[in-house]
């Protein structure tokens, strides 16, 4: 048998799971996740990522379901997620991305009580053997190091409507 070490997710094993919401305690602590904090939306980035520069885009009030939201506010969502992609664009250059929101626990919502997108960027080549294999993910750049990249070009965002 083969191990291999993963330090970094005895943080999450360990968690108080006392049901908190991510997002609330994000815009509640103003943590060093936290790339955006608007009026109506915010970004952050993802603890526990499938790669590196995975985001997640959410409303900043607290709501479960996309017909809670209002029309202005799915709006500045959705234009949060493709400002989000846009700076991925410029600081990660990506290949693809995969961009969506798992509505329900049974989709694969984590956090189902507040509904949030998934902005993860791809590269040919990330998926490998060792991830398909070896149920292994390798992410290469340290989650501090891509938060540091990011957070200059998220200080930047301008969510004002576009004609």
């Amino acid at each position: 048998m083969k191990t291999m070490w993963a330090p970094w997710r005895i943080e999450y094993i360990l968690a108080d799971k006392d049901n908190r919401c991510i997002f609330c305690d994000a815009i509640d602590a103003q943590n060093d996740l936290t790339l955006f904090l608007g009026e109506v939306t915010m970004v952050m980035m993802n603890k526990f990522p499938y790669i590196n520069g995975h985001l997640l885009a959410a409303p900043v009030r607290h709501v479960s379901t996309l017909d809670q939201l209002t029309k202005a506010e799915m709006g500045e969502l959705l234009a949060t997620v493709e400002q989000s992609v846009g700076i991925l664009k410029t600081v990660m250059q990506p290949d693809g991305f995969n961009v969506g929101l798992n509505l329900g626990n049974v989709a694969g919502a984590g956090v189902e009580e507040h509904l949030h997108f998934h902005i993860v960027p791809r590269w040919f080549g990330d998926t490998n053997a060792l991830t398909v294999f070896g149920e292994v993910r390798v992410i290469p750049e340290h989650i501090k190091t891509t938060y540091n990249n990011l957070k200059p070009y998220f200080n930047k965002i301008d969510l004002t409507t576009k004609n």
